[in-house]
């Protein structure tokens, strides 16, 4: 198993021990002890499986304190072009994106700390998306950022996104509740 670090302080990305034989496949995609001796402390309380068609944009989410959340994220079936915006208000990387592709062919899975806006455009219909997440859905602490807000291009011409990920505020007008000192 791998930790690799990314441009933005404290995402990363994992490479999970997979096990293949003449079955198929099993792969480890949390092991917490493993993550311990990296230090990550990560404290597993909901986990989500949504399951997206071609050009579905979701995001881009996060949870305002106290509910804040880190999140854990694997595609199971498919492949997703996944993003993550940095939010943390003194963080040097605030404003940043960072995209990743995740598929159940690469088998890789982000880490994605708290103070930063998630969200994934499915690159093929079914895709499977698995988020573990270490603090439970609070409806007075969801939030989020118009994903086409930010300067990023999801390189897509007739996205689907639900109203309500359409009705997030821009990100220029954002205030974020992430204050604290980042790295």
């Amino acid at each position: 198993m791998n930790i690799i670090n990314t441009s933005i302080d404290g995402l990363k990305i994992f490479e999970p021990k997979i096990f293949e034989d003449e079955r198929g496949t099993f792969i480890k995609t949390f092991n917490d002890e493993f993550f311990q001796k990296n230090g990550l402390n990560i404290s597993i309380k909901e986990t989500y499986c949504s399951i997206s068609h071609k050009d579905v944009i979701r995001g881009m989410h996060f949870q305002t304190p106290p509910h804040e959340h880190l999140k854990v994220v694997y595609v199971s079936f498919g492949k997703i072009l996944d993003v993550v915006l940095d939010i943390r208000k003194n963080s040097p990387t605030y404003g940043e994106s960072f995209s990743i592709e995740l598929s159940n062919i690469n088998r890789k899975v982000l880490i994605i700390p708290e103070g930063l806006a998630h969200g994934f455009k499915s690159l093929v219909d079914n895709t499977n998306v698995i988020c573990m997440q270490t603090s439970c859905y609070s409806p007075e602490n969801d939030s989020g950022i118009r994903y086409d807000s930010f300067n990023f291009n999801w390189d897509c011409e007739k996205p689907i996104i639900s109203k309500k990920d359409q009705q997030l505020p821009l990100f220029g007008d954002f205030k974020t509740p992430f204050v604290g000192e980042y790295n």
